[in-house]
């Protein structure tokens, strides 16, 4: 990650404070926070939480430059500390430019006390993971709950902008590639989970709480599933009266993850991938690296509503997707350039058998991410367009006979009869070979 040049040392920064601090919130960042995130973002948030009195009777802001002298870190350091405070949630930072400067406000967030930290289930699965079993027990039993306007655009980081779960170097490089796209903690669309739910007879509401529906997403991200991988997790995870059982429901998320990953662990790494922002597409890419990188990063809802001009995605769509998704098993990637297929060939209608048909295909090929599924779509013309180049017949001087040229006839009436049933196949070749001119043009 490139952290030269994202803070300079004579940039002021506000230090403001929300919430109210637990009175063991010390144990809390000692003992718990500090396996996650480490010395230096500890030492930060400390720094940060007592300089705020300092700057009570200040007119103008501190700089970096003492940031730098109070921690004895570079500035990288601190710029690194930082995001790792806001992807795990104790710190959001804003930017404020000025014609002098920039300037930054730092707006803490109270850490939870011990017992508040075993119950968010995302914290405290990680630091089972970090920690291991014998030593998580221990501090488990040990430790047996007005937001400020804030002037200037919000930048913090989210957690997938700043971790991974996975540690990459001990992973195949596709997997990793699944890695880095993470998931978009506060936009899962339950829609196909809702619908699977409600297909055998069970009630929605009552296993898709508010509590519920924050857990699934926690654990999505946390274990980078799927969404037919979720719904899975569910179904195993129901009690007999259609409640969800929490720790099982985790407990089966983990052995997916394990399943998937080949049993590697689970850390909370600081990424390595080039950071991008929102709305940023990769530098000099051509357009068709463009729309891949498009249709790796966006849902198929996001999608749909895209290629409608912002219109919502209708519920028999969503759920015609989430069907495919689920049966198939296609990752969302994978069934984007589905969808983007489908529409433009059919007048932007969603043909079940026809999307059912490709989406059988795909699958059986193993698809994994969008670029792969156009690198198969492209493999799949030249085969077609190399089956149809025609081949030099030289003429017979024979005589033939009269019968011999019957025969023949009915032989062309019999293909003729027969070719109704390759039109599908003809066809689809066809669809694809539009669908890559089309590529080029995209997103112009």
């Amino acid at each position: 990650m490139n952290r030269i040049g994202k803070i300079l040392p004579i940039e002021g920064y506000w230090v403001e404070f929300q919430g109210n601090l637990p009175t063991d919130y010390a144990k809390s960042l000692t003992h718990l926070y500090q396996p996650l995130i480490g010395m230096a973002a500890i030492i930060l948030y400390q720094t940060l939480l007592h300089e705020r009195e300092l700057q009570a009777d200040k007119q103008i802001p501190q700089t970096h430059h003492t940031l730098m002298n109070y921690l004895n870190l570079p500035l990288d350091g601190i710029y690194v500390a930082r995001r790792k405070l806001e992807g795990i949630g104790l710190l959001k930072t804003y930017e404020l430019n000025s014609n002098d400067n920039r300037v930054f406000t730092y707006v803490l967030k109270p850490a939870f006390s011990p017992g508040q930290f075993f119950k968010d289930p995302m914290l405290s699965q990680l630091l089972y993971h970090h920690i291991g079993r014998e030593k998580y027990a221990h501090l488990e039993q040990h430790y047996a709950v007005n937001k400020q306007s804030v002037d200037g655009n919000n930048i913090t980081a989210s957690f997938q902008d700043v971790f991974q779960t996975i540690i990459p170097d001990s992973l195949p490089k596709e997997e990793q590639k699944q890695i880095q796209q993470g998931v978009n903690l506060d936009n899962v669309d339950f829609t196909s989970v809702e619908h699977s739910l409600k297909q055998r007879m069970i009630p929605t509401k009552k296993v898709l709480t508010a509590y519920n529906r924050k857990v699934i997403t926690q654990m999505m991200l946390l274990y980078e599933l799927e969404t037919y991988e979720i719904e899975k997790a569910i179904l195993w995870a129901l009690t007999e009266e259609n409640r969800l059982h929490i720790n099982e429901f985790k407990a089966a998320c983990f052995d997916l993850f394990q399943s998937k990953n080949q049993e590697k662990s689970v850390r909370l790494v600081e990424k390595a991938t080039k950071e991008v922002h929102k709305g940023e597409e990769p530098v000099g890419s051509t357009k068709e690296e463009q729309l891949i990188y498009h249709l790796e990063h966006i849902s198929p809802k996001q999608l749909l509503e895209d290629l409608s001009s912002g219109h919502h995605a209708s519920e028999q769509d969503l759920r015609l997707i989430g069907d495919i998704m689920t049966s198939q098993g296609l990752p969302a990637p994978v069934m984007n350039v589905l969808i983007h297929y489908v529409l433009l060939q059919t007048n932007m209608k969603l043909s079940k058998n026809y999307l059912s048909k490709i989406a059988s295909h795909w699958s059986r090929a193993n698809l994994k991410t969008a670029k792969e599924a156009m690198a198969f779509a492209k493999k799949e013309v030249t085969n077609y367009k190399n089956s149809k180049k025609p081949t030099r017949k030289t003429q017979s001087k024979e005589v033939v006979p009269d019968w011999f040229k019957q025969q023949k006839k009915q032989q062309k009436q019999e293909v003729a009869a027969t070719k109704e049933d390759k039109v599908d196949e003809v066809q689809e070749q066809k669809e694809i070979e539009m669908l890559l001119k089309q590529y080029s043009s995209y997103n112009k």
